[in-house]
């Protein structure tokens, strides 16, 4: 859907509308999670198949870049210290022996070495409804609806559930002076800049509001998620970008 409203670039964003047999379920992108770091050898290869990912319609590639390996000679500058905290959430809810880089978790249920693409690929052909999802600017804000059409059904099916925003770069190169990348440059896609917890969904309709001007200037794109409680599994999702 393109959109231009007054003040505001054109954005290209996603709307998610019912459909199938059941009123709440509707098609939605696959969502990877890819948890990595600049200062990690392994990564760049898995960092580049997540930018190609992040050119198929069905997926939401994210890339979460963890705090952990800055004391080892290259402070990563897109470093979040909320992409440690979540990926050691997953560790406990997806029952991992400990957190690695890199890792894609997929809608919140698998994990799989980041450059696994024999068994990556498969995992994202499965069936991925979800609940209606939508993200658009309105005025100065980002709106996420949630649930618009659903009922009691959707809230019996999945209960309550967590909804958040993420700030994304789509795209950065990098120079890596020091480190195991020491002398590389790295190419980056989807980055998550910031987080935004907008609150909880438990069924029926919910709308949500973010005033742009609160994002990080250098971001040109925004996702949302809705998660199980507790980041259990992915309900729905949407992206929004803007040029």
């Amino acid at each position: 859907m393109n959109t231009r409203t007054l003040g505001l670039p054109l954005l290209l964003c996603s709307l998610l509308a019912p459909s199938g047999a059941t009123a709440w379920a509707a098609p939605r992108p696959v969502v990877v999670e890819l948890y990595t770091s600049q200062g990690c050898s392994s990564c760049p290869p898995a960092d580049a198949f997540l930018g190609e990912l992040a050119h198929r319609p069905d997926v939401l590639a994210l890339a979460f870049h963890v705090d952990y390996w800055n004391s080892l000679g290259w402070t990563d500058r897109f470093t979040l210290p909320y992409a440690a905290e979540r990926q050691r959430r997953y560790v406990q809810t997806l029952h991992l022996s400990s957190a690695f880089t890199p890792q894609i978790v997929i809608d919140g249920r698998r994990s799989f070495v980041g450059s696994d693409r024999r068994g990556i690929l498969p995992a994202l052909s499965a069936d991925h409804d979800g609940i209606v999802v939508a993200l658009s600017p309105q005025g100065g804000d980002l709106v996420v609806e949630v649930g618009a059409g659903t009922g009691a059904g959707a809230a019996a099916a999945h209960g309550t559930a967590d909804v958040l925003l993420l700030a994304l770069l789509p795209e950065a190169r990098t120079a890596i002076g020091r480190g195991e990348n020491g002398g590389r440059t790295l190419q980056e896609f989807n980055i998550v800049r910031a987080t935004y917890p907008l609150g909880s969904w438990s069924g029926g309709s919910r709308r949500y509001t973010l005033a742009r001007s609160s994002l990080p200037p250098d971001v040109s794109s925004a996702a949302v998620l809705v998660q199980q409680a507790g980041q259990g599994s992915i309900l729905g999702a949407a992206e929004c970008g803007w040029r």
